[in-house]
């Protein structure tokens, strides 16, 4: 690394390829969403998670397979339904005769990558599970606090609310999660090419790693240097004060809502090949950062989440 790329915080010409490489490969698998894939590679360099919301069967399994695959990290799936127990996530400790002890076996949350599947058909009770994991890097079990693995990153899907089976995720859970996105239907061209292609799967199982894991940590760290300038730090916290004072939301946006947007925006920039933030590096990562933390409070108010993050935007000018 060159002393200009260690004070500025852009990355080096190397950890810019692989971000190429990364994105590249994403695109032969998930076709038409770049917007969606830059975003998730942006989601897990700022240390964050990550909620995808949509139908069943656009590709949102198909995306947390391939991020890890992609970044040469161990993987977990967890198929949330509404009897799955804490301890089906976190582990237990089982007896063991011939030691005669209990030994700790633990759960798919020790996982590089874990993919909580349909995240909302599972209870409040099981739900709560990933909160200490998601914030702290850490669960507590038989009274004892056992460490995550690093990286740790935990890519949630949940089917719309208005599905038979749902549990809306409290709003502590969805403060959890950096960013949500919606993947959608693709567009008529991409969906005729995913037609006639091969099939997801043998795809996903030709997709080599882009990444070490001492490469993607060392990422995660430069995110840290990429630079904020004040008039930024500004803009940003006018966000959040508009957020406060507005009537037509009924809580304002917390300060870790607003650390976590400068650090998506941060890893926003560093992707685009920039050592600074710049204002447009907000705007881009805002509307995945931000509705999920905010709701509706007016009932002439912005309902959607485009529809809050369009209205904010608007509201609130760039210093």
């Amino acid at each position: 690394m060159s002393k200009t790329d260690s004070v500025t915080g852009r990355a080096t010409p190397a950890e810019a390829r692989s971000i190429d490489q990364i994105l590249s490969a994403a695109r032969t698998v998930i076709l038409g969403k770049e917007p969606e894939l830059r975003l998730a590679l942006a989601c897990l360099l700022a240390r964050g998670h990550l909620l995808i919301e949509d139908l069943p069967g656009v590709g949102k399994t198909t995306l947390a397979h391939l991020l890890a695959r992609l970044l040469g990290l161990n993987f977990a799936r967890i198929q949330f339904t509404s009897d799955l127990l804490p301890a089906d996530i976190i582990g237990v400790s089982v007896y063991e005769r011939v030691r005669e002890h209990f030994a700790f076996h633990p759960g798919p949350i020790f996982a590089q990558v874990v993919l909580a599947d349909e995240i909302n058909r599972a209870t409040p009770k099981a739900q709560s599970a990933l909160l200490e994991a998601m914030e702290e890097g850490q669960v507590t079990a038989e009274g004892e606090t056992r460490a995550l693995p690093t990286p740790f990153f935990v890519i949630a899907t949940q089917n719309p609310t208005y599905q038979v089976g749902t549990f809306p995720l409290p709003e502590s859970q969805l403060d959890r999660f950096l960013m949500r996105i919606e993947l959608g239907y693709p567009n008529a061209e991409h969906e005729k090419a995913l037609l006639a292609g091969a099939d997801r799967r043998a795809l996903l199982a030709a997709v080599e790693p882009a990444l070490s894991v001492d490469e993607l940590l060392g990422l995660q760290q430069r995110v840290a240097s990429v630079h904020v300038a004040a008039p930024v730090i500004d803009y940003c916290h006018g966000i959040l004060a508009f957020t406060r004072a507005s009537n037509r939301f009924l809580h304002g946006l917390s300060p870790r809502a607003g650390l976590g947007l400068l650090r998506a925006a941060r890893a926003w920039a560093l992707i685009h090949g920039r050592g600074y933030v710049i204002p447009e590096d907000i705007q881009a990562v805002l509307p995945a950062c931000v509705p999920h933390r905010l709701l509706s409070g007016d009932d002439n108010g912005p309902v959607g989440h485009a529809e809050i993050a369009d209205f904010i935007l608007r509201a609130v000018s760039v210093p």
